[in-house]
This record gives C-alpha cells, sequence and structure tokens, in this order.
C-alpha cells in the first residue's frame, strides 16, 4: 500500500503537471521553461547533496559518456513534451505521450530479448489502434487547428522516443551509479545545453507572485515526483507501479473536464469528443496491457 500511495503521488503530480505547463506558456516560452526546471531540480539536489554526502558530487568531475547521452535524450524528452503541451494542448500530450512506455516495451523484447506474449502484442495493438482513434476525433476542426495538433503530435512522438531512449541508457546505468548521482548529471547537463535558447528578458518582467511560484513549482515537482517514484519501487513490485502511472493522463482529463464546467479561461480548452475519449482509454489500455500484466519487474519514468 505504501508502494502505491508513492506512485499514486507521482501520478498525480504528472497529471497537474501538463495543466500547469500550459499556464506557465502563457509568460514564458517552450525552451525557458524547461531549462529553469532543470535548474531548479539540480539546485536542489547538488546542494542536499553538499551537505548530506558531498562523494556523491564526484560525478561532475568526469561524467561517463553514457550519462551525457541519457541527460541529451532527457532533455529531447523535456523540450519535445513542452512543446507538445504548447501546440496540441495538455489533454492530447498525456494521451500520445503514453507511446513512450509501447516504445521502451519494444526496445525490451527486441534488445532485451525479452519474452513476446499474446497478451503485449495484443496491448501494442490496442494501443496503436486507440492513439489512431484518439487523433483522428481530436483533428476534426479547422485546418489551423489540423496544423498545431499535428505539429504537437510530431513533437510528442519525438519526446516518447527520446523517454524510450532514456529509460533503456537509465536502465543500464543503475546497475553501476547511485540513481541520484545519474540525476545529478542528466538534470545537470541540460542546463547547458538549453542555456542559449533561454529569454531571460522574461526573467526581468514584473509578473505577480504566483507566477514565480508556479514556476518554482515545476522545477520541484521533477524532484519530488521522480523521488516519489524512486521510493516507490522499494515498497512494491514495478508493474503495479507501472500500471498506477500510467493513469496519470485520467487526472489531466478530469482537472480540463472540471476547469471547462467551471468556465475558467487560463488557457483555450476543446472539448474532447465521446469517440476521442474512446481512443485515449485504448491507448491506456492498451498501453497496460503491453508493460504492465506480463512482466514483473518494469523500470518505468516520465517527463515530465
Amino acid at each position: 500500500m505504501k508502494g502505491i500511495l508513492l506512485a499514486s503521488t507521482t501520478a498525480i503530480l504528472w497529471g497537474i503537471l501538463a495543466i500547469a505547463l500550459k499556464i506557465a506558456l502563457n509568460y514564458f516560452d517552450s525552451y525557458t521553461i524547461v531549462w529553469f526546471r532543470f535548474l531548479v531540480a539540480t539546485t536542489v539536489l547538488a546542494t542536499y547533496y553538499a551537505i548530506k554526502k558531498p562523494s556523491m558530487l564526484s560525478v561532475y568531475k568526469k561524467p561517463p559518456l553514457l550519462m551525457v547521452v541519457g541527460a541529451i535524450l532527457l532533455a529531447g524528452n523535456y523540450i519535445g513534451y513542452m512543446q507538445g503541451i504548447n501546440y496540441a494542448g495538455p489533454g492530447a500530450t498525456q494521451i500520445i505521450i503514453q507511446t513512450g512506455p509501447v516504445m521502451l516495451g519494444i526496445i525490451g523484447f527486441t534488445v532485451f530479448k525479452e519474452r513476446l506474449t499474446i497478451s503485449r502484442v495484443l496491448g501494442f495493438a490496442i494501443a496503436t489502434g486507440g492513439f489512431f482513434v484518439f487523433y483522428y476525433n481530436q483533428s476534426n476542426g479547422v485546418v489551423i487547428q489540423k496544423y498545431e495538433l499535428f505539429k504537437g503530435v510530431l513533437w510528442t512522438l519525438g519526446a516518447a522516443a527520446s523517454w524510450a531512449g532514456y529509460a533503456f541508457v537509465n536502465k543500464k546505468l543503475v546497475l553501476k551509479y547511485h540513481p541520484q548521482q545519474i540525476n545529478l548529471i542528466i538534470f545537470g547537463l541540460p542546463i547547458l545545453l538549453f542555456l542559449p535558447t533561454v529569454d531571460f528578458h522574461s526573467f526581468t518582467q514584473t509578473y505577480e507572485w504566483w507566477v514565480w511560484l508556479l514556476m518554482l513549482a515545476l522545477g520541484l515537482n521533477t524532484v519530488v515526483a521522480y523521488g516519489t517514484l524512486s521510493a516507490a519501487f522499494k515498497y512494491t513490485e514495478a508493474n503495479k507501479i507501472s500500471i498506477v502511472i500510467i493513469m496519470n493522463p485520467i487526472i489531466t482529463f478530469v482537472i480540463l473536464e472540471v476547469l471547462l464546467l467551471l468556465n475558467i479561461s487560463w488557457f483555450p480548452i476543446n472539448k474532447v469528443s465521446m469517440m476521442a475519449y474512446v481512443g485515449a482509454l485504448l491507448v491506456l489500455g492498451g498501453t497496460v496491457l503491453a508493460i504492465g500484466l506480463s512482466q514483473k519487474k518494469k523500470i518505468n519514468a516520465h517527463d515530465a
């Protein structure tokens, strides 16, 4: 139960994250938001270990090449997810990003030679079919909306592929290094990677206090969500955690429906059709089948 509660915390944080990122786009561009998130996450981690266990920071002296690759892949995941929310909106992005675990599943049975069961094949097929149903029903709008959605889908698919690659690399790294030591590099290096893209002028604007609090919360979300996820793996099986985490889009959709009901216009929200919801449920159900029911042990993480 403790493991499920910790995993649920991660799912809630990621479900809220998509909404919060969309609100932040009213004040900052995608690259600046992503850079700031990495900056806050790295500052918190580095400060903690500088006080509690300075030896952990030794990884900065000569980071292994595989960690550098993991950092680049996670950076791709963050900016792809951010741009997906920018163009396609939080709801659509939350569904499309679920192709990441499916891609990781494909890597599992092609690279790691994991057993390919009927349930996994069925899960891949259902998730793929659900994706097309969801996309088709969401794209029934004006040409401009279709173009924006298409761009968002491409960015999000790129984010999902980057995440699958990052998870593959991370699976190898955790055999040799402490998870938080890995995070010190994969959160830290993107600060340098995104530095040329940051709009520092936006930080000089006089925004209300809650805008700065929102930005701080976005950075802390990364540390807390990954922290509770890591802790969850200590208490319960990875496949159970995976199923809980995959449910985070439902939280996003519930929040969006509440915002529509209360007529709160923090950002434009498109009404989701019933068939689009059917497609979304097929994606989630297929993903659960593909990675959740056929394995006893699985590493899972997200972007966002």
